[in-house]
């Protein structure tokens, strides 16, 4: 896509704090990090979200983003490391190109919104027919 700006970082029109590329992914520091090393891991070939994206990659983006956080352990040793994936301005997507956010948690730093969301215990009936559902157009 000519006007995207993960599009041109990919192309090498515009610059970023590179961490990773291969032929198919590009990874680089988020430029509004959550905490350091905040990475994002976008495939080459755009897509916008998880429904468009093709399975290889899907694969690619994945595979690297194992090979960073990896990386991200032993540069920066965090208790944790969430990876996020929105799909869809109604969830913040805010860039309309799918990109893993891999978002390292430093000892002694403070929690990542995005680990608390005040998940509760569901209700077993709902849960049920909601599977149902799924699992019916599946």
């Amino acid at each position: 896509m000519e006007d995207c700006i993960f599009c041109r970082i990919a192309r090498g029109e515009l610059p970023c704090h590179k961490v990773y590329e291969d032929d198919k992914v590009i990874a680089f520091e988020d430029i509004s990090p959550v905490s350091e090393g905040h990475t994002l891991v976008v495939p080459k070939q755009h897509a916008e979200n998880l429904f468009e994206i093709s399975a290889e990659d899907l694969t690619a983006v994945h595979l690297a983003g194992q090979k960073i956080v990896r990386a991200i352990r032993k540069a920066l040793d965090p208790v944790g490391v969430a990876v996020l994936q929105l799909n869809g301005r109604g969830v913040n997507q805010i860039v309309m190109h799918y990109h893993v956010h891999l978002i390292p948690r430093a000892a002694g730093g403070p929690a990542l919104p995005v680990s608390d969301w005040g998940a509760q215990e569901g209700d077993p009936e709902a849960l049920a027919g909601t599977a149902g559902k799924i699992a019916a157009v599946m």
